[in-house]
């Protein structure tokens, strides 16, 4: 079933297969656009989780197939999605003062920066190419439990995504928790980036190279694995 990662890394939907087994049960995740989304597809059958959008659905399910789409029934990056029984839709409004009241426990993100400290940008690059949207990100950033972080572990042009402090204008403070790329899991403590997990093709030292910042190896690190998916 597992297959050990080439040496390129993971694949972006193994990378959110490995942030939906660190889902606990009954835990209410909000999932942002891009690589987040991936995630109902990978969430262990025995586990019950409710995902959330912040446009207005609780009780979201995995992407809607092709030919079956409900274009009324959208996720927040606009793609169709469906809704497992006993969910709901709702205004925005309602779907804020749930992300700004602190009920939910687990917000998926994507990044161009984290810091060591946890602070996140991730919705202006500056570029002048692509124009700045932060949606929820904002609210969400601050208003989850806990934060995670779905990314490439380097830019296109192979700058360091996670870096001593950020240079992009800013998503939210000391709000990271744990960082999913494609060679590693990163968790952001108070005394440091502690890497849990890398590829077992690349030593610590070749991913401390492509990281902008210091990283400390856990005591128990593990290899990171993930099942071939197409």
């Amino acid at each position: 079933m597992t297959a050990g990662p080439q040496k390129k890394g993971m694949a972006r939907p193994q990378i959110a297969w490995r942030a939906a087994q660190d889902i606990p049960d009954g835990a209410i995740v909000n999932l942002g656009i891009g690589m987040p989304l991936g995630i109902p597809n990978y969430i262990p059958a025995e586990r019950e989780v409710i995902l959330h959008s912040e446009n207005g659905l609780l009780g979201m399910g995995p992407p809607a197939k092709e030919g079956e789409e409900d274009w009324e029934l959208v996720n927040a990056g606009t793609l169709a999605t469906t809704l497992l029984p006993g969910g709901s839709y709702f205004h925005h409004a309602d779907s804020f003062a749930m992300i700004r009241g602190g009920h939910i426990d687990i917000c998926a993100l994507g990044a161009f920066q984290i810091a060591a400290n946890g602070d996140l940008a991730n919705w202006n690059l500056g570029d002048g190419v692509r124009t700045p949207t932060v949606g929820g990100a904002m609210d969400l950033a601050v208003g989850a439990k806990r934060v995670f972080i779905l990314t490439d572990h380097n830019a296109r042009d192979g700058g360091a995504k996670i870096v001593e402090e950020c240079t992009l204008p800013l998503t939210g403070l000391t709000c990271v928790d744990r960082i999913y790329t494609d060679l590693a899991v990163i968790e952001v403590t108070a005394t440091g980036l502690v890497v849990l997990e890398h590829i077992e093709d690349m030593s610590f030292e070749e991913l401390q190279d492509k990281t902008g910042a210091e990283l400390q190896q856990s005591a128990d690190w593990k290899p990171l694995e993930a099942p071939d998916l197409d």
